[in-house]
């Protein structure tokens, strides 16, 4: 068993309904999420206003096998990748993995990155993630200290609806 946190997002088509096909997804292995969240686009900047979400799962299976779970979420919501950062119907980000004895998984594979590489830079990620787990830690650091060390605006940008 593995817990991991999982960042998902949409700013295409019905954004709600397509972050609750993660829900439900999850539905019988969420042991947290966060609220939704309204937020400002990130890397390019031309495009929609993304609605994000965390939600932390508890799962039997590896962490390669669940991120091609979440591969297929985003295949069924007819996922395109043209664009690196561009718009996206859904997008399921594997954030951070614990394992069963406690610690952070840590992965190079070029198909899975653990912890995820931009994570720490992401108000859109981590504020969802503290309002999921105020307790939450990258790498051993909490991820409120992570967080007042953001842009105060990219973290003001980033609004619960």
């Amino acid at each position: 068993m593995i817990r991991a946190v999982l960042s998902i997002g949409s700013n295409m088509d019905d954004r709600y309904e397509l972050l609750q096909t993660v829900f439900d997804e999850f539905a019988g292995e969420i042991v947290a999420r966060s609220p939704v969240f309204s937020t400002p686009p990130w890397g390019v900047t031309d495009q929609d206003e993304f609605l994000n979400a965390v939600v932390i799962v508890e799962v039997d299976q590896s962490p390669m096998e669940l991120l091609r779970r979440g591969q297929r979420l985003e295949e069924a919501a007819e996922r395109v990748r043209i664009k690196r950062w561009g718009p996206r119907t859904l997008d399921v980000d594997v954030v951070q993995v614990i394992d069963e004895s406690g610690h952070e998984v840590l992965c190079d594979d070029p198909m899975l990155l653990l912890p995820h590489p931009w994570a720490h830079h992401r108000a859109f990620v981590l504020v969802p993630w503290l309002a999921a787990d105020p307790d939450a830690q990258l790498l051993g650091t909490p991820v409120a200290r992570i967080v007042e060390k953001l842009d105060r605006s990219d973290v003001e940008a980033v609004v619960a609806v």
